[in-house]
């Protein structure tokens, strides 16, 4: 694909399986307020054992100001995003490709995102992103393309944040879950140790 192309690789300190469950609570998060929607529109479980979705996101599709003076005032400014993914789970591996449906000729952005879990490291995970900005505006396309990659890098940014941020929630709510537990556990024991036993023959 012609244009502009970016690549990271982020190996983060969370579990594989925290960072799945993390990439479906995602969203909302105070760090991407710029989603404003995600719709399931078709998920399925492979016969080898994959899951297979489709989601439909909403986002907010903010102009330059450059732009803003070129292009009509009504142009919708929500942007329509298809996100496919295969969750991978003999690999631990989830691999997702997204891309806008609306706006593609004024700006396309493909961006596959592969989350694997470490052999080595099975606390750990790796995340590598690729994405791809293009456009097909005569005499404007280089600096559409520069505009979408710069706000690509930022959101990628807030993407990392919105997750991290769901991966905190996680851990706060297992932490929560196992200290409610062992409380039970407590209690019980407390109970069982002080109540007098009764005779039921």
């Amino acid at each position: 694909m012609i244009g502009k192309h970016f690549f990271s690789e982020t190996d983060i300190k969370s579990a594989w399986e925290q960072v799945l469950t993390a990439f479906w609570l995602r969203y909302p998060n105070p760090y991407s307020t710029h989603v404003l929607t995600e719709d399931v529109l078709f998920r399925e479980v492979t016969p080898d054992n994959r899951l297979l979705s489709r989601r439909l996101l909403t986002k907010t599709n903010r102009l330059p100001r450059w732009a803003e003076r070129v292009f009509p005032g009504n142009l919708s400014r929500s942007v329509y995003i298809i996100e496919d993914s295969v969750v991978d789970l003999g690999n631990r591996s989830l691999t997702s490709l997204t891309w806008n449906v609306n706006h593609a000729k004024f700006m396309l952005v493909v961006e596959r995102c592969v989350f694997m879990g470490e052999q080595d490291r099975p606390v750990w995970t790796r995340i590598t992103r690729e994405a791809w900005v293009s456009s097909g505006v005569f005499g404007l396309s280089r600096p559409i393309q520069e505009f979408g990659l710069a706000r690509f890098r930022s959101n990628q940014v807030k993407a990392m944040r919105g997750l991290e941020h769901a991966l905190s929630n996680l851990q706060k709510a297992s932490a929560t879950c196992h200290g409610d537990s062992a409380e039970k556990h407590k209690n019980l024991n407390s109970t069982s140790k002080t109540q007098k036993p009764q005779q039921y023959i």
